[in-house]
């Protein structure tokens, strides 16, 4: 299994300050930069487009993974990649043939993900393993930050995690949605190596302190390190 990685969502950052934030959010221990996009058609709200992706780039060297919410997917894929993704991700239902955008993805030179909601099926990924770098597992409904961990969640990260590891392949399994220091170790025991964190560090007066909470709670629940 993958070391631990923390995701910072800057969904829940202070968007007037967005440089300042990456910059802050990293030093204090992040290990990645989460970038939510949604268009108001895929998902209920509004977010970011590929601009302040671009402008964000020069502030940071760590990864930047974009989560696509958007409806169709395959237009602005290139946008993003030029934008500075590292990785982009988007959601099946989202797409007319997820196949050819996993494709497109990783033809644009960045690492391509599949992202599942609660509700959607692990059957998608039967016949794109070899395609995929990373599988996000929504514990929320996509659309909203600041909402609760979806319990059942748990289990599904279990049973993708038995076929990462039957697969044999280097596939980041990462879980958005309510993730906090005091549920982080459980969901780590079930299989997840990437967490996305956005109101819990971005809401608490040091991002600092929180970080090293999950880390020191993932170490303790896992034995892995973080």
């Amino acid at each position: 299994m993958n070391p631990a990685r923390i995701a910072a969502s800057i969904l829940s950052a202070d968007f007037a300050r967005l440089g300042e934030e990456v910059r802050k959010v990293v030093a204090s221990g992040a290990d990645v930069v989460h970038f939510d996009v949604m268009d108001n058609h895929y998902v209920p709200n509004l977010t970011f487009g590929p601009m302040v992706c671009a402008a964000l780039r020069p502030h940071t060297t760590a990864p930047i993974d974009v989560h696509l919410m958007v409806r169709p997917v395959d237009r602005i894929i290139p946008d993003f990649a030029k934008a500075g993704a590292d990785i982009i991700s988007f959601h099946p239902e989202a797409s007319e043939h997820v196949d050819r955008t996993l494709a497109l993805i990783r033809d644009h030179g960045c690492k391509a993900g599949l992202v599942l909601n609660p509700a959607t099926p692990l059957n998608y990924l039967d016949h794109v393993m070899d395609r995929l770098d990373l599988i996000l597992l929504m514990s929320v409904n996509p659309g909203f930050g600041g909402q609760s961990f979806i319990p059942h969640t748990l289990s599904k990260l279990a049973e993708v995690r038995r076929r990462i590891d039957q697969s044999g392949r280097d596939i980041w399994l990462e879980v958005d949605g309510g993730v906090k220091a005091d549920n982080i170790g459980e969901i780590a025991r079930a299989g997840a190596d990437t967490f996305v964190a956005g109101s819990a560090i971005f809401n608490a007066p040091d991002y600092g302190d929180v970080i090293r909470r999950m880390k020191h709670e993932i170490v303790s629940h896992t034995g892995s390190a973080a």
